[in-house]
């Protein structure tokens, strides 16, 4: 820390007067975006596990509409934090953007807390059919949902983010403290998932569904004072470029009025500021790749009249343009993960369910055991694993972001090959007891389902955390929470994907009267087809993987800039003092 107890990175408080080190950010600060951010995570996934359930035995949607606006809804969930991250990197920042999306969050869930405990129209059935339920109902329960998926747009990119600010990248030991926090976040995180995915579907499903969705409504109006008691620990981040997405478009542009002109041999003679400006604006100054060259066009000095683009802010052009190819060939992985909370559920209802004679497990309460495998396999990935590989690889997290990626992308391989292995099991137990009928419980325990949940757990520590490490640590400085959204949207397509592809599979295999692989009655479909097919696309899409992931070049910091934001601090202690002596007065 300099001399004064200022933070080196030159962080400031919401009032825009620089903090001292000693009594904000990390941890500290941290443990009230965590309380909020646990009660979010089991709002969310309160809803999310067991919403193809509601919708087929509560609206009473047939198999395919349900799976469809499942996949819709966690689509839009996890696409408007594109618009979230936008506006808190250009706008509001991220305090702010916090603020307001939280507040429509809690609206939408007392809205959603409203629709199904009021639900009061009766519902017709014959023979095991069903009508719908009534237009008003519907049009009020998916308002509600989709009042959530606006919240969520501007918390979900932003409060992880937030955290990862309150770590001072060039303090040292508060840097090494960064180095674990999100996978120490995801663990706090998983705590919210855990007690959604044992506890609320349970509630939801026996006690009634009113309850199941106030308890987490209740809890995140209580998080949400929480946050706002901690505002006074919070470390800012100070912009200092307003809008950078204007900043990539200008590479683009330039690149392309000088797509004519031929690149200089040696990269030192293209356009750079000088690097004591980087040090001044504690700005990263990133080393010329050779990578993506043709956007180095936008940095020639004699090329189309107006002022070139200085090599870093090229460099971040790049870093954008490397993860947006990343994302492409991670959105497969996503597909996948849509399968927990839509077919995985409905594939569980179809089971044996009973531990005793009165109770029987909900069929998304086995969620529980990919978030239980998570919050398990996270310290032995932090405390072990990491070290481990460290000695041997000599890189400070143990493997390189894209190899821990890639891990994860086999393990959830594996995962749906067991699943489709599984689904021959029951329908061979199907053929064999003559079981037709859509509500027939097939005599096969549910915890068959065990091992594809238990790998896609262990495959999250790699794949999701990873994910969400990969697309902060290589966003340009100025667009880390629209670099966040890399993570968040891959998610989002993902689900739109899913839910494409089911439409399609059905249509395509249940033509001319044929066996749809996956029907209304999944006792009378083929699942393992389906399985099957996502386990050949995954393998498919793990090939060009690690083509594209060897190719990819990391961000890359100057070594001067290193070397000069050290000798700068000293310089900066009067200023800072001044500084905050002048808001005092």
């Amino acid at each position: 820390m300099d001399g004064k107890g200022y933070t080196k990175d030159g962080s400031v408080d919401l009032r825009g007067r620089p903090v001292l080190a000693a009594n904000t950010g990390r941890w500290r600060a941290c443990a009230f975006l965590v309380g909020y951010e646990a009660f979010e995570r089991m709002a969310f996934n309160g809803i999310a596990a067991n919403l193809v359930v509601y919708l087929t035995t509560q609206l009473h949607e047939d198999t395919i509409s349900s799976l469809r606006n499942v996949n819709n809804w966690s689509g839009v969930v996890w696409m408007t934090p594109i618009v979230g991250a936008y506006i808190a990197d250009s706008y509001l920042g991220r305090f702010w953007t916090l603020t307001v999306a939280s507040l429509l969050y809690v609206m939408g869930m007392v809205l959603l807390t409203l629709a199904v405990a009021l639900k009061t129209s009766p519902v017709s059935c014959i023979n095991g059919i069903c009508d719908k339920a009534s237009a008003s109902e519907i049009a009020f329960f998916y308002t509600s949902l989709y009042v959530i998926a606006i919240g969520a747009g501007g918390t979900k990119p932003n409060i992880s983010t937030f955290g990862a600010d309150q770590f001072d990248d060039f303090d040292p030991q508060e840097k090494k403290l960064k180095a674990s926090f999100f996978n120490w976040w995801m663990f706090s995180v998983f705590l919210g998932t855990l007690f959604a995915t044992v506890g609320l579907v349970y509630i939801q499903e026996n006690l009634g569904w009113g309850l199941g969705y106030g308890i987490p409504t209740v809890g995140l109006l209580v998080s949400l004072i929480l946050f706002y008691i901690g505002t006074p620990t919070y470390r800012h981040k100070v912009r200092s470029t307003k809008n950078p997405t204007r900043g990539m478009l200008q590479v683009w542009v330039s690149a392309f009025k000088n797509r004519k002109e031929s690149l200089p041999v040696d990269p030192s003679d293209l356009y750079e500021l000088d690097p004591q400006h980087y040090i001044a604006t504690r700005k990263r100054r990133l080393v010329h790749s050779r990578n993506f060259r043709f956007l180095d066009k936008a940095a020639l000095k004699e090329g189309h009249p107006g002022i070139p683009c200085p090599v870093t802010q090229v460099e971040e052009a790049k870093l954008v343009l490397g993860m947006i190819i990343i994302w492409i060939v991670t959105l497969i992985p996503s597909t996948i993960w849509a399968q927990v909370n839509t077919l995985f559920v409905k594939q569980g209802t179809t089971m044996n369910r009973n531990l005793t004679s009165t109770f029987k497990i909900p069929a998304a309460s086995l969620g529980s055991f990919i978030t239980l495998s998570m919050l398990i396999s996270v310290p032995i990935y932090d405390r072990y694993f990491v070290p481990f590989m460290r000695q041997r690889t000599k890189i400070p997290r143990g493997v390189t972001l894209l190899q821990r990626l890639g891990i994860g992308i086999i393990l959830q391989i594996l995962s749906t090959a067991f699943a489709c292995f599984v689904e021959v099991k029951r329908i061979k137990v199907i053929e064999d007891h003559h079981i037709y009928e859509a509500k027939d419980i097939v005599p096969m325990s549910i915890f068959w389902l065990l091992p594809q949940y238990i790998l896609l757990g262990i495959a999250d520590v790699f794949n999701c955390i990873g994910l969400l490490e990969f697309f902060y640590d290589q966003s340009p400085d100025e667009m880390q929470s629209l670099g966040t959204t890399f993570f968040t949207s891959g998610i989002g397509v993902g689900n739109f994907l899913n839910s494409f592809l089911v439409t399609v599979v059905d249509q395509i295999t249940g033509r001319g009267g044929r066996k749809s692989w996956i029907g209304n009655n999944l006792n009378n479909s083929r699942l393992d087809y389906y399985y099957g097919f996502l386990t050949i696309l995954s393998v498919v899409n793990m090939v060009v993987y690690f083509w594209v992931s060897l190719r990819y070049h990391y961000k890359e910091e100057a070594k001067d800039m290193i070397e000069g934001k050290e000798s700068v601090m000293e310089m900066e202690v009067g200023r800072l003092s001044s500084t905050a002596q002048d808001f005092q007065t």
